[in-house]
């Protein structure tokens, strides 16, 4: 037990004073603050910086089209023809034009024209020209309470409802779903690095003929166990760090900058299975980091054995639009109960829907049992490979001496 100790501790102290650790710890929370204090200044002077006015010209065919010319900071200038708008729009009298063609009424067709290459068309540009349309194709045919209902349909809210009929305290949307995802992306950058540096301590100190000298005076199990229990503490050190400075940078988002951030909050409940999927997770992919790290002849060949493992963790990522769309579908579930995916899955979906306790409770158990199971298969592994240098060996003869072992 002592030198599972002194193990644990010289990993604990040498992680958590590197500096790629440090910069990792801190990165996050500066950053996230740097952002809210920025955007925060930038608003604080927006008073100070008048609206810049938007100048849109427009080409009438069929005719008609001639009032409300006028939308917030976006102004319609009408144009005699195309070439009078395009010269118009060359010397800087308008920033772009469109056209309403003769046949507007019945195709719906306008084509915009710009000197400028562009994502997609401003929303307020096109808020313009739509309610523009809207208003002259309307006018003086019906009230004007109905053109606006007609341009402005509804304004559509939606409220979560528990079971007993009040409002739940998670409404779901955008804001529910930044953070976990946010979140799910860090606590995979967690995992892999604290299983990461395993991995390389393992490979290096075979490598460089150190793993003799420990294996010495410890045993494998009391060796791997320190190590794990060390680098683990340090990976808890760094989630705890960081979800206490997103509960800070939460409030901050959700008082400073408003509007999508406005109802931004982290729930208790998402920040235990946070934790709890963290250290799972971690224990999982560190034995099986372990394991590669044993098995590789150098450090490199010990990385390259385990791209595949951290590929299947973040094979969610590659179905983010789907887990989206479709949170409680049968892919979804079974990322979530498949304990390579379990983690990332867990916080994405939480974002988005409520995961079902039977689920959760069956993801947590399976993933103790891989680790169980895990554990063993790590030692024997340890015990066949931990002492061989030169040649890597294939496949085949990786599964002939863990048989023999």
């Amino acid at each position: 037990m002592n030198k599972i100790k002194t193990i644990f501790k010289y990993e604990l102290f040498t992680t958590i004073k590197r500096k790629s650790f440090i910069l990792m710890t801190l990165a996050f929370p500066l950053l996230g603050f740097l952002i809210i204090g920025g955007f925060s200044l930038i608003q604080g002077t927006d008073g100070e910086t008048p609206i810049e006015e938007i100048k849109v010209g427009y080409v009438d065919e069929p005719g008609g089209f001639d009032n409300h010319l006028t939308y917030g900071n976006v102004t319609l200038i009408p144009q005699e023809g195309q070439q009078a708008a395009f010269d118009n729009m060359t010397e800087g009298i308008i920033s772009q034009y469109f056209v309403i063609p003769e046949n507007y009424m019945t195709t719906g067709n306008v084509t915009r024209y710009t000197l400028t290459r562009e994502l997609d068309v401003s929303s307020q540009v096109y808020y313009a020209i739509e309610r523009f349309l809207v208003n002259n194709i309307l006018e003086g045919k019906v009230d004007s309470s109905i053109v606006d209902r007609v341009a402005s349909p509804l304004y559509l809210s939606s409220i979560t409802l528990t079971p007993e009929g009040g409002e739940s305290g998670q409404q779901g949307g955008f804001t529910s779903f930044i953070v976990p995802y946010i979140f799910s992306i860090l606590l995979i950058m967690a995992i892999f690095t604290s299983s990461g540096f395993l991995l390389q301590g393992l490979g290096e100190e075979k490598e460089n003929r150190v793993m003799e000298i420990l294996l010495s005076s410890v045993s494998s199990t009391q060796l791997i166990t320190g190590k794990v229990l060390g680098l683990g503490v340090a990976g808890l050190i760094q989630v705890v760090v960081w979800l206490i400075s997103a509960k800070f940078i939460a409030e901050m988002a959700s008082t400073s900058i408003g509007g999508l951030l406005s109802g931004l909050t982290i729930a208790t409940d998402f920040l235990i299975i946070g934790v709890i999927y963290f250290i799972l997770g971690y224990l999982l992919f560190a034995i099986i980091m372990a394991g590669a790290g044993s098995i590789g002849a150098t450090a490199r060949e010990s990385q390259q054995f385990s791209t595949v493992f951290t590929l299947l963790a973040v094979v969610p990522f590659f179905f983010i639009a789907h887990i989206m769309e479709f949170p409680d579908s049968g892919l979804s579930q079974f990322f979530t109960i498949f304990p390579l995916t379990a983690p990332l899955t867990v916080i994405m979906r939480m974002g988005i829907t409520d995961i079902p306790t039977w689920q959760l409770i069956t993801s947590m158990a399976l993933m103790i049992l891989t680790i169980i199971g895990s554990i063993f298969l790590a030692g024997k592994i340890f015990r066949t490979f931990l002492l061989m240098y030169g040649k890597t060996p294939k496949l085949g003869e990786i599964i002939r001496m863990l048989r023999q072992a």
